[in-house]
């Protein structure tokens, strides 16, 4: 089974300075914080925000070759979690079939974007990723463990504002 998401923000972990993108569900409570790249993350954010480029960015060239050929991008599903890191499948509809293929999640929102599809997450993913918290307490210790254990337990989508870098 699967869980509609939207993007609700891009922030900035301040300790890593690595982008996060925060997806929530469509009609629920569940969140999922993403650490991303940088370019990814201006990906998003100048799809978000409607940026136009006098060239094709490297979504805007994968989504224009996906129309050429006849395909279309019908979602993007994250499907798995492992070691910490997240998985993404692209679904594409090609004469009467149905497509996928294994991408990172940054790059597979950044096309659903730009394709206008929905995004999904897997519900084993919101399953592996309440499985790895005993873990994550157990690696982080003392009073800066338990900040961080505080702030990520938390954390409210609205606190980000609206994808603000």
């Amino acid at each position: 089974m699967t869980v509609r998401m939207n993007i609700s923000g891009l922030t900035v972990d301040p300790m890593t300075n690595s982008p996060i993108l925060i997806l929530k569900e469509k009609d629920g409570d569940k969140v999922i914080p993403i650490w991303i790249g940088l370019l990814e993350a201006t990906a998003i954010a100048s799809e978000l925000e409607k940026v136009r480029f006098s060239r094709p960015m490297t979504h805007d060239l994968y989504k224009n070759t996906t129309e050429l050929l006849g395909a279309r991008v019908s979602r993007i599903e994250i499907c798995d979690l492992k070691d910490n890191t997240y998985y993404a499948l692209i679904h594409f509809e090609f004469q009467d079939k149905t497509l996928q293929i294994d991408a990172r999640p940054s790059d597979a929102i950044a096309i659903a974007l730009r394709a206008e599809a929905p995004i999904f997450v897997n519900e084993i993913v919101f399953q592996k990723s309440k499985n790895m918290e005993p873990h994550y307490k157990e690696s982080v210790s003392g009073e800066e463990g338990k900040k961080w254990t505080e702030i990520l337990e938390g954390l409210d989508p609205d606190d980000f504002g609206k994808y603000k870098m």
